[in-house]
């Protein structure tokens, strides 16, 4: 039946140009479409840009500017898809950048060792050896119109307030007859002393005479008593429109010059990751921390070091995979707040080492610590630390950290308290390990080798009671070291 279908079918269908006025379908194979006067070809318009920017891109999520390393390529060099044509420093990193179109290296609008923001054009691009010309007009352009430097703020000190004199102001008391104002121990010495108070001329608040005045005018030295009165009065009755006293002095300007310079000093802009560094340690001074301590024995973790350093682990790796294993049990140790709203549980634990570099310090990340073996994670380490030397980290090594971990034990210092990089919960600081002598559990003294280990945590997320939770378990796996084999 199946068969019989098909070979009803046909097995092709043409297409005939030709107009046929008498049949529009001449036979069953073949298919006869009417045709309509044809039409002159209208052909799309194809918009393309004959010069094109390369711009400087955003190489991390923290990055707003970036600085021309070196250009890879000339003015007039042909440039095909892909390849790159200028080193950016970025934040972190030196990258190449890559340029998305074929063409020609018309014009260089930054130049080696300038700046320029996310997005602004670093260089032309033209297609075609004649764009070359209008490229380079462009770029004098765009040159010619950057706004210049602002000028030095000039000085912003204001001129002081007039100050009004006493003859200018206006009387505290009114001219022609009033009422004598007393008050009341005024008027009790006033009748104690017999004193005409309409001759006297008040000296307190708005003329009114005081006990003071009418000591005075009965020739009498102040007591005790009056003088506290006195100053009871002066202390609850607002002061008077006039001041006698002179004005205080002004503050000093927001833009006020600042210290002198000392000689033969020398001054050195910061490179961009000294500026990111030193913008973020500014902006981690807007999160409330606090530091818990804790000492911990290490000859179990030194033997073990010992063992299995001949096969390339670092005391850095056993240090960030017990803080790994530490965090997989502690959550909110690796948490962190954002927003300031808000907690974020981090599904993976992440750490950040700290890792000194010419001209700055840089974070490499060990991602998902706590799932990798030692030595696995050892190896990945050594990687991380060549790429950061050399400068080649990708943004998501460097900026996926959930718990930052900072070794000074190497250079012999003891203890010292870390800052809290900004969207982490916390940071350890790992002190040197030095002979001290401890108690054991049946109370004798013996010389064991111990490290003092101080965390920094953001108090929004992490409270006492939990980093010392935290650092507890991790003292254990310090001091208990087989599972880092695991």
């Amino acid at each position: 039946m199946a068969s019989s279908l098909l070979s009803r079918v046909p097995t092709t269908i043409s297409f005939s140009s030709s107009l046929n006025n008498n049949l529009p379908f001449p036979s069953s194979r073949g298919l006869s479409i009417p045709s309509f006067p044809s039409k002159p070809n209208r052909k799309i318009p194809a918009i393309q840009a004959k010069i094109r920017e390369i711009f400087m891109p955003a190489l991390s999520s923290t990055m707003t500017e970036g600085k021309i390393v070196s250009w890879i390529k000339s003015e007039g060099d042909l440039l095909s898809k892909g390849e790159s044509v200028v080193v950016v420093e970025s934040d972190k990193a030196d990258m190449d950048v890559e340029t998305f179109y074929d063409g020609i290296l018309a014009a260089i609008v930054v130049a080696e060792g300038e700046v320029a923001p996310v997005g602004a054009a670093i260089g032309l691009l033209a297609e075609t050896e004649d764009d070359v010309a209008e490229a380079k007009s462009r770029a004098s352009s765009k040159s010619s119109s950057a706004p210049p430097p602002p000028p030095p703020p000039a000085s912003a000190v204001q001129p002081p307030p007039p100050v009004k004199s006493a003859s200018s102001a206006p009387p505290t008391v009114s001219e022609g007859p009033q009422k004598t104002v007393l008050t009341p121990y005024a008027k009790k010495l006033a009748k104690q002393h017999k004193v005409n108070v309409e001759s006297i001329v008040g000296t307190g608040p708005f003329g009114r005479i005081t006990p003071a005045d009418i000591e005075a005018a009965a020739g009498v030295s102040p007591s005790s008593k009056s003088v506290n009165q006195i100053s009871n009065v002066a202390s609850s009755i607002p002061s008077a429109p006039v001041s006698s006293s002179p004005p205080p002095p002004p503050k000093a300007s927001a833009s006020a010059p600042s210290l002198p310079e000392i000689p033969g000093a020398t001054i050195v802009p910061f490179t961009t990751m000294q500026s990111a560094v030193s913008k973020n340690m500014v902006e981690s001074l807007s999160v409330p921390t606090f530091r818990v301590g804790y000492p911990m024995k290490t000859d179990a973790l030194d033997a073990l070091y010992e063992k299995v350093k001949p096969k390339g682990v670092t005391m850095t790796a056993l240090l960030a995979k017990a803080a790994a294993m530490a965090l997989a049990q502690h959550p909110v140790v690796n948490a962190s707040c954002k927003d300031g709203k808000s907690f974020t549980y981090n599904a993976s634990v992440n750490i950040a080492v700290a890792v000194a570099i010419n001209g700055g310090l840089i974070t490499p990340v060990l991602q998902d610590a706590d799932k990798l073996d030692l030595y696995l994670l050892s190896q990945k380490w050594k990687e991380l630390v060549e790429k950061a030397r050399s400068k080649q980290l990708q943004p998501h090594e460097y900026t996926s950290g959930t718990f930052t971990l900072s070794n000074l034990g190497m250079f012999g210092v003891d203890r010292f308290d870390a800052i809290l990089p900004p969207g982490q919960g916390a940071i350890m600081a790992v002190g040197a390990s030095k002979p001290t002598v401890v108690t054991d559990e049946d109370g004798y003294f013996s010389v064991k080798n111990q490290m003092l280990v101080n965390v920094t945590a953001d108090h929004r997320v992490i409270y006492g009671a939990d980093l010392a939770s935290f650092l507890k378990t991790f003292a254990k796996i310090i001091e208990n070291p087989e599972s880092l084999t695991l």
